[in-house]
């Protein structure tokens, strides 16, 4: 008996949206015409199939034999499909971001399955320590080798750790009975690498030698496992320093110094890009259970680092922390203007001193200042250019550094808040009706001011210059 003929026809997939360059169905819709391959279905229930599965697009660039990920994939026998190289660790991040799998030893002797049936489940891992294993005797030995080994190869990795994974049985499984059901695989030699700098052949060579030096060392039994991973600085360089009035970047890199006045913008209320300034700076020596401290904390305006200002606010241990941020978004926008114009006022003058240069050198033998002068704007030439220099290098070092807000610009997070008070009382009761309580306090992170804080400071800026106030 012949096997029956499909029931569409290609206008009615067509009606149905599920025909079209570089579209496939989501596999809900193919178990859909499963069910009705007996029977014929009306168009709009071919449409409803394909509006619960959804139709995926798949780009011309990503199905070019030339893309170097899918070429790799396909040619290198150590390759995994990309459903196991995006879902192996799944689960190991709160926020789904984990890593993908580059290549693992043990691909052939340990399957990782990929799901099938209607109620299938992505397996869920989490990382784990290593303890109390023959490779944690070893491990300060035969790490630098290892990391030896991959630098021999020219790879470009990021980080060596050794890790396990447990492999909870079921979604939801840790919350039931005793939370630790599930698998807790071997030993893991857990590799990162920039994504797309080392292919799968390289990986298992390398893999081959680390396993190779485990066993001569008496460890069996550890997996090596490679996984892309991007290095990213969470934290971000200090503050930076106060330079002289004679440095050309004096003023514009004001707004990232932990001068008083400078810029402060709250995490929580980013989406309404509010800030205002850092109002003073003071050291605690001594904290509430009498131990001495050597927190410093900043102070500003309530409304500036609280967005509920008629309630109180005090940080205790566990609970999440409220970053207080140098400069929003416009305010850092404004400070690399600032050093874009201080880079064309100086480059213009760097243009203006060799005409005036030539206009001397044309007056030597007539004029006697003439030699006197050329030497005065060759020095300013030369300055001007040094200030470009330096000024392009800040800009570049700004850009690079401090454009992240969420990552290079904390300097520590929300400590303490009154709320805004009208009227305050004075030292004997009385209310000042002409005075307004509004300050809050945060803590300063010692990585980010610590470096050159220089106390309670306020610069002047180029309007008033010290010789001023020294006459």
């Amino acid at each position: 008996m012949s096997a029956p003929a499909f029931p569409f026809t290609e206008d009615e997939f067509k009606n149905g949206g599920l025909l079209g360059e570089g579209e496939y169905l989501f596999p809900f819709a193919i178990y859909g015409f499963e069910i009705f391959r007996s029977s014929r279905c009306l168009p709009w229930n071919v449409e409803c199939i394909n509006s619960h599965g959804q139709l995926i697009q798949i780009s011309g660039s990503s199905r070019s034999p030339s893309s170097p990920a899918l070429s790799d994939k396909f040619i290198s026998k150590h390759a995994s499909s990309e459903y196991k190289r995006i879902t192996y660790y799944n689960g190991i991040t709160s926020n789904g971001d984990h890593p993908e799998l580059v290549y693992r030893s043990d691909f052939r002797t340990t399957p990782f399955p990929e799901p099938t049936g209607r109620f299938s489940f992505i397996p869920v891992k989490s990382l784990r320590g290593v303890f109390d294993t023959p490779l944690n005797d070893i491990w300060l030995t035969v790490g630098p080798q290892i990391c030896n080994l991959i630098q021999a190869h020219k790879v470009q990795w990021t980080s060596i750790d050794p890790a396990r994974f447990f492999t909870h049985t079921a979604k939801g499984e840790e919350a039931l009975e005793d939370k630790v059901k599930g698998t807790l695989g071997p030993v893991v030699i857990w590799v990162g690498i920039r994504p797309g700098s080392t292919s799968r052949e390289t990986a298992h060579e390398v893999s081959q030698e680390i396993l190779a030096l485990l066993r001569k060392n008496g460890v069996e039994g550890v997996i090596v496992e490679w996984r892309e991973a991007e290095p990213q600085m969470l934290a971000g360089p200090p503050l930076m320093c106060h330079v002289s009035e004679g440095d050309p970047t004096h003023y514009v890199r004001y707004f990232l110094t932990a001068s008083l006045g400078v810029p402060l913008a709250m995490g929580e209320m980013e989406g309404e890009d509010t800030q205002g300034t850092l109002t003073m700076w003071f050291h605690e020596n001594k904290d509430k259970h009498g131990n001495p401290s050597n927190r410093v904390f900043g102070v500003s305006n309530c409304h500036v680092l609280r967005n509920y200002t008629a309630t109180k606010y005090e940080h205790r241990g566990g609970m999440k922390e409220n970053y207080v941020r140098v400069c929003g978004m416009r305010r850092f926008q404004r400070g690399l203007d600032d050093i874009r114009k201080a880079i064309v006022d100086h480059a213009m003058l760097a243009e203006y001193y060799p005409r005036g240069i030539a206009t001397q050198q044309a007056k030597v033998g007539q004029d006697p200042e003439a030699p006197k002068q050329i030497r005065r704007l060759q020095r300013s030439l030369e300055a001007e250019n040094e200030a470009v220099v330096d000024l392009e290098a800040l800009y570049g070092m700004v850009t690079t550094d401090w454009s992240d807000i969420k990552l290079q610009r904390n300097i520590g997070h929300m400590h303490y808040a009154r709320p805004i008070e009208v009227g305050v009382k004075g030292p004997h009761g009385e209310i000042r009706p002409a005075y307004t309580s509004d300050w809050a306090v945060f803590v300063a992170a010692e990585a980010k001011v610590k470096p050159h804080f220089e106390g309670n400071v306020v610069d002047l800026g180029f309007v008033f210059l010290s010789r001023i106030f020294l006459l």
